[in-house]
């Protein structure tokens, strides 16, 4: 089979690898579909994420959709053509976090992209039986790769907790159209790239602001009478968003760093998330929310699709990369295509 191997900084190389028969409980899927995340997107252009460095070579991908090739021993209810979404997380389900519903925080979590060479930029995988899921006929392949990502909002939706009548700010175009699903009254949205900031309104942001053109938090503190919004997300984790998020919300109000920050230390303006008394939650993945996000997915296709702007094979992984870290050409959501 073949594997999209980041082999040195900002370098992809196609690699042949044996492809094993499916053990155990496992199906083998021929990878049809596979989305570019921004935390792949660290290892590329940073080669490090969180402050952990890359491990070359590494093979990434995250967000995988494909169809069921063959199934291996006391596998039952998936048959060869069936198409499939995969969970890339593979947790324990045995012990303290998996047993209280919090299953992001495993101690044997194995996730695909994670671990040096279990990410699915390939054309073929073995996967568990129990991490796939049936996909509607009227689901394309390409629309499924957003399951993960919009599990990852799902996700976080549990601590910023929207109510009915809230105002927003989200920080690099994110999960817009679910916080007006919920509700809320206005959002701000905050993105340096154009396409997104047209993306973003195209989801339901009531206001989109350039950072480079005018300051975000005088912004949205101007066109709140000073007050500030109910709850700020902050998915870009870029520069100093994370503190433009606590000076943009109000007092009692709440804060969700969905982002994955370059670096393992920021400056924090502590004395202003004291002095208002902010609730302070970051997301590490998510947890239960894969299911959900399907059914979420299928129930709004029409508002999520448009996020899909690029689709490139798999011998153009680099191209594609690069295109996303320079955010040209209008891009939003990569697909790789095995």
């Amino acid at each position: 089979m073949r594997v999209a191997e980041l082999y040195e900084f900002r370098r992809f190389r196609i690699v042949e690898q044996a492809l094993e028969e499916p053990g155990p409980g496992a199906v083998q899927v021929r990878l049809l579909a596979v989305g570019v995340c921004g935390s792949d997107l660290h290892h590329f252009s940073e080669g490090q994420i969180g402050g952990a460095p890359t491990v070359y070579p590494l093979v990434m991908g995250h967000e995988p959709a494909g169809r069921v090739v063959k199934t291996g021993p006391g596998v039952t209810g998936w048959s060869p053509g069936d198409r499939a979404a995969i969970e890339p997380s593979q947790f324990c389900y045995r012990f303290e976090f998996c047993r209280v519903g919090r299953h992001n925080l495993c101690t044997s979590l194995r996730f695909l992209s994670a671990q040096p060479h279990l990410g699915l930029f390939r054309d073929h995988a073995n996967v568990p039986a129990h991490t796939l899921m049936p996909l509607a006929p009227e689901l394309s392949l390409e629309e499924a790769t957003l399951i993960e990502p919009l599990a990852i909002v799902l996700h976080s939706m549990k601590f910023a907790q929207p109510q009915l009548g809230e105002t927003a700010a989200v920080l690099g175009a994110g999960p817009i159209g679910l916080l007006k699903l919920a509700g809320v009254s206005r959002v701000w949205a905050v993105e340096p790239v154009g396409r997104r900031r047209e993306l973003a309104r195209q989801m339901g942001a009531e206001e989109v602001i350039d950072p480079a053109a005018v300051d975000p938090v005088r912004q949205i503190r101007s066109e709140t009478g000073e007050r500030g919004v109910d709850l700020a997300l902050d998915c870009a984790a870029k520069g100093d968003s994370l503190n433009q998020c606590l000076r943009a919300t109000r007092k009692g109000g709440r804060f969700v760093l969905t982002g994955i920050p370059s670096a393992t230390y920021l400056p924090l303006d502590i004395e202003t998330m004291r002095l208002a008394e902010l609730a302070f939650f970051n997301v590490r993945r998510s947890a239960t929310e894969f299911h959900p996000a399907l059914e979420l997915l299928g129930q709004q296709r029409a508002r999520l699709a448009p996020l899909l702007t690029h689709e490139f094979p798999l011998e153009d992984i680099e191209r594609a990369f690069s295109l996303l870290e320079r955010y040209e050409d209008g891009v939003a959501k990569i697909v790789i295509k095995p």
